[in-house]
């Protein structure tokens, strides 16, 4: 099948070159003429386990095409996936600028008897796909195009996908949402996605504005799970129980599930954050008012300073010349993500009050230099980073960051102390080396 996916960004690369994966013919447009070149030469650019291999495998056996040119993609392709950014906007609503202004361009290209199918795959507000087929016709007429009725649909098929696992998630995913009534996109997309749920999971139909909301209901009910736990770690520091027994105890009840019961430093990244705002945002506009969902953003706000106030509360607010090694600036391992990440919070707190940080990220250094230059310092390894450092902080629970030399840290430390946002120490294990240790929701290590 020809597939044309608009937008290279995360999710448009993972659902190219997945479709590419199972024998589609897929064309990726980009506006970006640099990003382009590099994927067109088969440089990918982004950092996602597992999406190289797939990728360099596809270009070669030439399923796998980019271009710059929106009229030379969609050409021949009988499904158009609209993969493009939706960011908030200042009332924290998703900003639709970019989905919209493709749709009327697209509404410009489409021909009477050539149907195809235009698809929403980017995360969008309750009553998008109707705005984009407005968009469509209304660019189609003007453009002297005619009138395009029943010449295509458009449909809402959202993704959920996972940093980190996104190749497994879109290759085996546990559901695939399918917004739309025409039973020819029906038939069609039920073609396309028949070999990525040979398992028996499901591809679940539904009305477009019931996809629309779904994948807004699904993030935002993580986050508040992981706000809650957030919430009872603060508990537990105060009343003096430990939220990892707390965790195992409720996480053992299969009405909750063990899984996003971690304790942290808050959530960040492309998703989270804004499908909330945006959630909440679209509440506001009908006067509804989402309580919850107004109590997770703030209860996230106050999570990723929390460490910061442990910090303070240590030095005495006395931060000025104290040199802080981080562990960490994606917002969660495997990625090079560092959208809305805990530990840009964290640092910004930290040089206010006249501290210096070097960090070290596996990954995400170079997107962090990006955005924050020479305000910070860079370590080539996670012990670099340490030397006569006043404390150690984590921030992200990077596999490599479980499991370190802490005779090593010992050496290198100008003191043995470490603030740790993500809970990667055995308390047990920090009292036989000596170190002072405060984590979240457990006791202090002293």
């Amino acid at each position: 099948m020809k597939i044309a996916v608009i937008g290279t960004g995360y999710v448009g690369l993972v659902t190219g070159t997945c479709f590419a994966e199972t024998g589609n013919d897929v064309t990726c447009v980009d506006i970006d003429k640099d990003k382009v070149e590099k994927l067109s030469s088969g440089q990918i650019t982004i950092y996602e386990p597992g999406l190289e291999k797939i990728f360099v495998r596809n270009e070669k056996e030439d399923r796998l095409h980019f271009t710059t040119s929106l009229e030379e993609g969609i050409k021949n392709a009988k499904i158009i996936f609209l993969a493009l950014p939706t960011p908030p906007d200042g009332d924290g609503k998703a900003d639709l600028q970019y989905v919209l202004g493709v749709a009327k361009d697209i509404g410009c290209l489409l021909k009477k008897d050539d149907y195809k199918i235009i698809i929403d795959k980017s995360t969008v507000p309750v009553g998008t796909a109707d705005k984009v087929r407005t968009a469509i016709l209304e660019s189609a007429k003007h453009s002297g195009a005619g009138d395009l009725e029943g010449s295509f649909d458009v449909v809402s098929n959202p993704e959920f996908l996972r940093e980190g696992v996104a190749v497994d998630d879109f290759m085996k995913p546990n559901r695939v949402v399918i917004g739309t009534e025409s039973e020819r996109a029906k038939k069609l997309l039920g073609e396309l996605y028949a070999p990525f749920v040979r398992q028996g999971n499901p591809i679940i139909y539904m009305d477009e504005k019931s996809a629309e909301l779904t994948k807004y209901a699904a993030n935002s009910f993580l986050a508040a799970k992981i706000s809650f736990m957030n919430e009872i770690a603060q508990l537990c520091e105060k009343l003096g129980a430990d939220v990892d027994m707390v965790r195992k105890g409720i996480g053992s009840d299969e009405r909750i599930g063990r899984r996003f019961l971690f304790p942290g430093i808050g959530y960040g990244g492309s998703c989270f954050p804004k499908d909330v705002q945006a959630l909440a945002g679209s509440a506001r506009e009908i006067n509804y008012e989402f309580k919850i969902l107004e109590a997770v953003m703030k209860v996230n706000e106050n999570q990723k300073l929390h460490l910061v106030s442990k910090i303070n509360a240590w030095f005495g607010n006395d931060l000025k010349g104290k040199k802080f090694a981080l562990w960490g600036l994606a917002f969660k391992p495997n990625t090079d993500d560092i959208r809305e990440a805990p530990a840009l919070s964290i640092i910004e707190e930290l040089l206010a009050a006249g501290a210096s940080v070097t960090a070290f990220d596996p990954e995400a250094m170079s997107n962090v230099k990006r955005e924050l230059g020479k305000k910070i310092n860079y370590a080539d390894n996670q012990y670099d980073a340490l030397t006569d450092a006043d404390a150690l902080i984590i921030a992200t629970e990077w596999s490599e960051f479980r499991t370190p030399d802490f005779i090593k840290m010992t050496s290198l430390l100008k003191n043995k102390l470490i603030f740790d946002g993500r809970n990667l120490f055995d308390l047990k294990q920090m009292e036989e080396y000596g170190f002072h240790y405060e984590s979240i929701g457990r006791r202090v290590v002293n």
